[in-house]
């Protein structure tokens, strides 16, 4: 039906196996319901802390910012190749470098730099315009006034100092924020300045270093040189070694060690050479020596051979003519033969002095052979003995030699440090200087406002939120289901209680439908339809329980099913006055057993089928009579001869009736005033019934003003109720 289709919507979230699916719109409406129930606290919190926004910006100091910007590289340009010590940065570590760079910005040590630069530590303005007190006594533990100044404008500039880089930039913002826009932009610019000294006094303490480093090493290799140079001079002398340089190579291994080495290799060559002219030399004697002078080619060569071949061959000649004239005997034959004669003594004589020469020359190669010969073995055993005397000599030659580059070396590197000494290149550079603001960046007003606005919408929200739930009231159909898990059966709107009587007389009214809506519901509230025996009660009185039971008891009886409405509430009964009843017997009678239950039922004037008992008269002691047996035998007497049986129960709190009377009923209807603040009365009263095992039936919202809930009970509540009314 319609009230319990409602008691379904007000559940916003709903379980489908193990997933959880949230209705938005419900939401919607919940958040919109809540803003409309505390809009006029939410406007309060909104006003008061827009009102105090706008008075602490009006109250605050102005503050101006300056800004100077530097660019970063990683490295500097050298101005002397290999000047630089080392890297500024690896090729990985530009953002690790650029962030060390920011933390040096940000030490203590730069702004220790700019106070003392800019004597800020002694100037009373500078603490005024950052907000902060110059210190004018001294520290407790023996630090000196000034010492303390000094500390405190570091920690002071430090508070209003920024620094920012952007990704993938190497240009940082150095700003300074005071209440001074001069002294915002001189600070800055003094900022950078400090930075950029400070990079250059970096590289030259780092240089200086490495120079003192590099001298002191180069004064113990000179020491170290000059031993071993002495050291390798005296075996020298000592071993008679003369070191001979070799121009040819600058290189140890070829550096002549003696001058007997060097003849050795003179002699050697000669003794070479002079073995080939021995072997020259015998070959030519050799050749000559059996031959005939005429067969020497040397004689035949010779120009004296040949004239005196050729006289001879005339003289010859001049014979043979003799002879052909004269005989042997004659004597110009003789002559001639003589003649002839000496021609071949002359001819042998060349001939026998050439052979004598090669002979002579041979001889005289095989003596210089042998000579030289002998001077190469011994100049060799010489060598050998000093190439022995040379392994010493060759090991302190290499500690000389290595000491001599090791020197060469560090003087190479200590004289191109001298010379880029003074000469050092910054990767520093100043970008923009600080220029002195012209307006102020803080406080901003309307960036104050916002920022307000939304901290008083988030602060009102955390003020409805912790106010739902602290707040155990109800005051709409979502309450019930939230706050208390328990179904809405029905839900009456507010009026009056005398338009509340007419209402229930006219059965097209909004109050008649709201309880044949509820009855309607009520059937449904268990698997065999209407209960047998409910109970009607509250947390506390005056939230329309006995109206309701009035109310749903006529419904229940104009549906044709015989009804009994009881008054129970001992203490305060009213439905003797509703009903017009003067007889003064009732419900307490029977308890007490003055009465049977037929004397005491009295028949209703509205239908046949509504009967009713009165509380009357009032005992002294409710609680003693309703714990006794005759509450007991009266339901069952009542589930005998009634189909329904209503029971207007006293209210929960601070009475002991009700539990008494709902552990034999068959269900508890709850009805709740949506008009009023319970603190933690219904839960309370919930309790109460739990510790009896009572069966709650529902809940009836009662005097629900749809003005305070959602949209949709708004509808509910004012169209639905009152659908029809208009017609003609």
């Amino acid at each position: 039906m319609i009230d319990k289709n409602l008691s379904s919507q007000a559940q916003d979230v709903h379980i489908e196996g193990d997933d959880f699916e949230i209705d938005i719109s419900s939401i919607i409406r919940k958040v919109v319901g809540s803003v409309r129930q505390n809009l006029i606290l939410i406007a309060c919190i909104v006003f008061a802390v827009l009102a105090l926004g706008t008075l602490v910006t009006m109250l605050m100091t102005p503050k101006y910012e300056a800004m100077s910007r530097i660019l970063i590289e990683d490295q500097a340009d050298q101005i002397i190749e290999g000047g630089d010590l080392q890297e500024a940065v690896t090729a990985n570590g530009t953002d690790r470098f650029l962030q060390t760079q920011l933390g040096i910005i940000e030490s203590r040590a730069l702004a220790g730099l700019v106070v003392d630069g800019a004597k800020l530590d002694s100037d009373t303005a500078f603490f005024e315009n950052f907000g902060s007190e110059m210190p004018t006594e001294a520290g407790g533990h023996g630090e000196s006034l000034a010492a303390l100044r000094r500390e405190k404008a570091v920690d002071v500039l430090l508070s209003g100092l920024a620094v920012s880089i952007p990704l993938d930039s190497r240009i940082a913002t150095i700003t300074i924020t005071s209440h001074d826009p001069q002294l915002s932009a001189k600070l800055a610019n003094d900022y950078a300045d400090k930075f950029v000294q400070y990079n250059l006094n970096q590289k030259y303490d780092s240089s200086s270093y490495a120079r003192r480093f590099l001298a002191d090493q180069l004064d113990e290799a000179r020491e170290k040189l000059t031993q071993s140079e002495r050291e390798l001079n005296g075996y020298a002398r000592a071993a008679g070694l003369i070191r001979i340089g070799d121009d040819s190579d600058n290189s140890s291994q070829n550096t002549v060690l003696s001058v007997t080495n060097s003849q050795l290799m003179q002699i050697n060559d000669a003794a070479a050479k002079a073995t080939a002219d021995r072997i020259a030399a015998e070959d030519r004697w050799k050749a000559i020596a059996n031959k005939q002078p005429l067969e020497i080619s040397e004689v035949n060569s010779n120009g004296a051979v040949t004239a005196l071949v050729a006289s001879r061959a005339h003289a010859q000649s001049e014979l043979a003519e003799e002879l052909s004239n004269h005989l042997e005997g004659y004597a110009t034959v003789k002559a001639k033969r003589a003649e002839v004669a000496e021609y071949d003594k002359r001819i042998q004589a060349i001939a026998n002095s050439v052979k004598n020469a090669a002979l002579t020359d041979y001889q005289a190669a095989l003596k210089r052979e042998n000579s030289l010969n002998g001077e190469v073995a011994s100049l060799r055993d010489a060598a050998l003995r000093e190439q022995d005397r040379g392994v010493q000599y060759s090991v302190l030659k290499r500690v000389s030699d290595t000491n001599r580059a090791l020197y060469e070396s560090l003087l190479s590197r200590y004289n191109q440090l001298n010379a880029s000494a003074g000469a050092s290149a910054n990767n520093i550079t100043v970008v923009d200087r600080a220029v002195m603001p012209t307006k102020p960046t803080s406080p901003n007003l309307l960036l104050n406002l916002a920022l307000a606005f939304v901290l008083s919408l988030m602060l009102a929200a955390a003020v409805v939120t912790l106010k739902e739930l602290l707040d155990d009231a109800i005051h709409s159909p979502d309450d019930v289901e939230k706050k208390l898990g328990l179904p809405l059966l029905g839900l009456v709107p507010l009026q009056k209680q005398d338009e509340v009587e007419q209402g229930l007389k006219d059965r097209r009214s909004n109050v008649s439908e709201a309880y044949r809506s509820l009855v309607t519901n009520l059937s449904y509230s268990s698997a065999t339809g209407l209960p047998k025996v409910v109970v009607v009660t509250s947390s506390r009185e005056g939230e329309g329980k006995s109206t309701t039971a009035r109310a749903i008891a006529a419904d229940i009886a104009s549906l044709g099913k015989r009804t009994l409405l009881v008054d129970a509430d001992l203490r305060r009964p009213t439905l003797h006055r509703a009903m017009g009843d003067t007889s003064g017997s009732g419900l307490t009678e029977f308890l007490v057993g003055e009465k049977s239950f037929e004397e005491i039922v009295r028949q209703a004037p509205d239908g046949d089928l509504f009967s009713y008992v009165t509380a009357l008269p009032m005992p002294p002691d409710p609680s003693l009579i309703l714990a006794g047996h005759g509450t007991r035998q009266f339901i069952e007497h009542a589930r005998g001869q009634f189909d329904v049986v209503i029971l207007d129960c006293p209210p929960l709190l601070g009475l002991s009736d009700v539990p008494l009377i709902a552990q034999h009923a068959d269900g508890v209807l709850f009805v709740i005033d949506a008009s009023s603040f319970h603190r933690g009365a219904v839960k309370s009263a919930l309790r109460r019934l739990a510790m009896v095992d009572a069966k709650l039936l529902g809940v009836v919202l009662n005097r629900f003003a749809p003005r305070s809930g959602t949209d949709d009970y708004a509808y509910y509540a004012y169209n639905y109720y009152s659908y029809g009314n208009e017609q003609d």
